[in-house]
């Protein structure tokens, strides 16, 4: 028997090539594709690209780590969300969650944004939800939330470069999503 590449799963493999595409062309660029792929702690509301960051931030990487430990966790959870839910709820749901997270940065925040770990925290959230039935909450969700959430808050404290306000957020999304699927 013949085994074959499948394209399993085509909004996250697309999504990963993507993000992978513009941190290798940024590279080329020397840094000056990057801040197309930000969100600024002001937008301008006249311009355009500006605008658009509020959802392409989350194609913008800061470093080949922050890009392969997003890649790594979306490559991991996403199929599983894409399966469940379809490609088309799943674009939704990432893109939802990108606007909310880079609208929210910008109104509350004074720092720049970047990465796809707003995602990632809406796919370790909604993952949890794959297997409940109407009227459940899974223990799974719960403790997913104390751990990953938890966390976050607690470093949110210390002075890093991670958005730990973005991961909140994302995660906050993962479980509104996860709860309305479920009541359906």
């Amino acid at each position: 028997m013949a085994l074959r590449i499948k394209w399993n799963s085509p909004v996250v493999l697309t999504f990963a090539l993507l993000c992978t595409a513009i941190y290798i062309a940024d590279k080329f660029l020397m840094g000056n594709l990057m801040p197309l792929f930000t969100v600024y702690p002001t937008v301008d509301w006249s311009n355009p690209f500006s605008i658009a960051s509020l959802i392409s931030h989350i194609f913008g990487h800061s470093s080949l780590e922050h890009l392969l430990g997003n890649l790594t966790f979306i490559l991991l959870l996403g199929p599983i969300i894409e399966e469940k839910y379809g490609s088309n709820r799943l674009i939704y749901m990432m893109l939802l969650t990108a606007f909310i997270t880079g609208l929210i940065n910008v109104l509350f925040f004074n720092t720049g944004l970047m990465g796809a770990s707003g995602i990632v925290f809406m796919l370790i959230l909604l993952v949890s939800f794959t297997n409940v039935s109407s009227g459940e909450i899974p223990v799974t969700f719960i403790l997913v939330a104390i751990l990953f959430i938890g966390k976050e808050f607690l470093q949110s404290v210390e002075v890093n470069q991670i958005a730990e306000s973005a991961h909140i957020i994302g995660g906050a999304c993962g479980s509104v999503f996860g709860f309305k699927n479920v009541s359906k």
